[in-house]
């Protein structure tokens, strides 16, 4: 069963730019991923701060996978640091 995820990030103003930058190189690692569908990232028009992901996975297998990988661990460890909260993730099922 198809998984898709919706995730909200808020960067710390000061790492913003850093932040962009991974967030686009895990789009780019993770489109690589066999059992990703889509992985989109898109940055808000009124707070260039908060970053919005859009993925759809091809199972919870192949999701649990990806939060494995090196760059997805790597993003978790900065998160704290330069997030200015825990992010949003919800997951989700077609139903319609």
């Amino acid at each position: 069963m198809r998984i898709y995820i919706t995730a909200i990030l808020k960067a710390n103003l000061l790492y913003r730019d850093e932040v962009r930058a991974t967030l686009q190189h895990m789009v780019q690692e993770s489109r690589k991923e066999a059992a990703c569908m889509q992985y989109d990232l898109h940055q808000t028009t009124d707070d260039e701060n908060q970053f919005i992901f859009y993925e759809i996975w091809e199972s919870r297998a192949g999701l649990e996978h990806h939060n494995q990988q090196p760059y997805i661990l790597a993003f978790g460890r900065m998160a704290e640091e330069k997030l200015q909260e825990t992010p949003q993730i919800y997951l989700m099922e077609r139903i319609a």
